[in-house]
């Protein structure tokens, strides 16, 4: 065993821990609590399995379930940006680098490629994978959503336009999923969980 090798695997291991302690806006199924980010990484690597012959194109199973895994570590530095938070959003992208650069690089310089590789590679929409991983991130909060009429939408006044904004990339994955997620979005609308 290469033990410095092994205590920097250690070091990240603990460190991804801190995941659990960011909470997002959504809220778990049923009126639950607030998730947090870890278990929504979770969540999107169970979709991106059970939900994969919806892809546009074949994928990578292994590859696009670790950039779902992989996608918010950054938060334990960033913070969680909310989807619609305006101001939020304008800082997002430094705040994440700064955090990639100093998470990612407690590993092995040879893991620390990789998973960074991964991070940008779904940050981009550039491949199969992350377009795929993308639109489960984006199709995992409405799901939640949807299950809790609309209560985190509501809460903070959100508008049809802006939910149809953040899901203008999920056809670029599934068309399939995005078809139902329009669907979903009109039927939220209806029942006044979105403004329209």
């Amino acid at each position: 065993m290469d033990r410095e090798r092994f205590e920097k695997q250690i070091q990240f291991i603990l460190e991804a821990d801190k995941e659990k302690n960011i909470l997002r806006q959504t809220h778990l199924s049923g009126h639950g609590r607030r998730e947090n980010d870890a278990e929504h990484a979770w969540h999107m690597a169970l979709m991106i399995y059970l939900l994969r012959e919806y892809a546009n194109e074949k994928i990578d199973l292994a590859r696009a379930m670790m950039m779902a895994l992989i996608h918010d570590i950054v938060e334990i530095d960033a913070g969680d940006t909310y989807a619609y938070d305006e101001q939020g959003l304008a800082t997002q992208k430094e705040r994440e680098e700064r955090a990639a650069e100093r998470i990612f690089g407690l590993l092995p310089d040879d893991q620390r490629e990789e998973l960074r590789t991964l991070f940008e590679e779904f940050e981009s929409y550039a491949t199969p994978e992350a377009r795929f991983a993308r639109s489960m991130d984006n199709f995992q909060p409405l799901l939640l959503n949807n299950s809790n009429e609309g209560s985190d939408w509501k809460e903070h006044g959100i508008r049809r336009s802006q939910v149809e904004k953040r899901h203008e990339n999920t056809a670029l994955g599934s068309r399939e999923i995005a078809g139902y997620s329009m669907a979903l979005i009109d039927e939220n609308v209806k029942k006044g969980n979105l403004i329209k």
